[in-house]
């Protein structure tokens, strides 16, 4: 990669980290309109995979993807009157972020049920097959998905046409508080694309490389009509289930270990490693993921809450 790539990757996952360290703490402060969900510690992966993405390209982000939507192109300051319920938001305060989307970006909200969106994106995937367009679908989700029944239809489908979908595995080895081993008998995600004809494979959720380098992989596969790929990225949440969950039911030495790996630092490494000048690269990085988002939330703030008579509009899709 070049330089100018190097340092837009190190934007986008500095970005991911500051907006959600600022979320976290204007949930503290009762400003944010429904439950959050942190995904600290997990940038890499939706950094990695969406960025080189067109804009035409389908995802199907889940509650943990706030970097997805920052690298798939919505103004910052956009999402953050979603989160504040603004009528400036993405659905004009008529819901939270959990099920946010932005269509005009590719990008489709999702649902409680997080497996649910994967039969959607599948079919978003099944429409590009069929007109013959260049896109790709990416669909995200996490390890306890992948016990729901959605998650095997939407695979099987996808393997038995050949679709051009990258599933994405976010695996952070607890579906709320319960553990990987509690809920599955088999020690990667990935394996399960065996049983419906396609590739499956791991990479570290960690290290932005190999996930770009995986990713890159399996786009350029689904664009070129030989079908899905299931990708697993072994990675660790920081804060618990949601805002609210305080996780006592994993080991501190276990999180200890995994911030050791964290994915923003471990970049950094290369960054040096490479040549940049890294004290000055982040100090001007840090100030200026701090004004974007700075800026959003003063957008948010002033941004006003939608009218009552509003909740009637926008029911029904414009006809065609």
């Amino acid at each position: 990669m070049n330089a100018e790539a190097d340092q837009q990757l190190y934007y986008f996952m500095k970005l991911t980290r500051e907006f959600e360290d600022r979320v976290s703490i204007l949930h503290r402060q009762g400003k944010i309109l429904g439950g959050v969900y942190s995904g600290k510690g997990q940038e890499a992966i939706v950094v990695g995979v969406c960025y080189g993405l067109k804009k035409e390209d389908f995802i199907s982000p889940i509650h943990r993807d706030m970097g997805a939507f920052l690298v798939k192109g919505v103004d910052p300051k956009i999402l953050m009157a979603q989160l504040f319920g603004k009528k400036t938001g993405l659905s004009k305060g008529k819901d939270s972020f959990l099920h946010a989307g932005a269509l005009e970006w590719g990008v489709f909200g999702a649902t409680s049920m997080l497996a649910s969106s994967l039969p959607v994106a599948t079919g978003a995937a099944l429409k590009f097959k069929l007109k013959k367009e260049p896109y790709v679908a990416v669909s995200f989700f996490g390890e306890g998905a992948s016990s729901r029944g959605d998650f095997h239809e939407a695979l099987n489908f996808a393997g038995i046409h050949k679709l051009p979908i990258v599933y994405v595995c976010e695996n952070n080895f607890y579906a709320y508080s319960t553990p990987q081993n509690l809920q599955m008998a088999v020690e990667n995600i990935a394996t399960r694309a065996e049983g419906y004809g396609f590739r499956g494979t791991v990479c570290s959720g960690n290290d932005l490389h190999a996930v770009m380098k995986t990713a890159n992989a399996a786009i350029e596969r689904a664009r070129e009509g030989e079908g899905p790929t299931l990708i697993e990225c072994k990675t660790y949440r920081y804060h618990g289930h949601s805002e609210h969950d305080q996780p006592w039911y994993r080991p501190q030495e276990e999180l200890i270990e995994w911030e050791s790996r964290d994915p923003i630092q471990r970049y950094e490494i290369y960054l040096e490693k490479k040549g940049f000048d890294l004290d000055r690269l982040k100090e001007e990085m840090d100030q200026r993921v701090k004004e974007t988002v700075s800026a959003a939330v003063s957008f948010a703030e002033e941004s006003p809450y939608p009218e009552g008579k509003e909740a009637l509009e926008d029911l029904y899709a414009d006809p065609i």
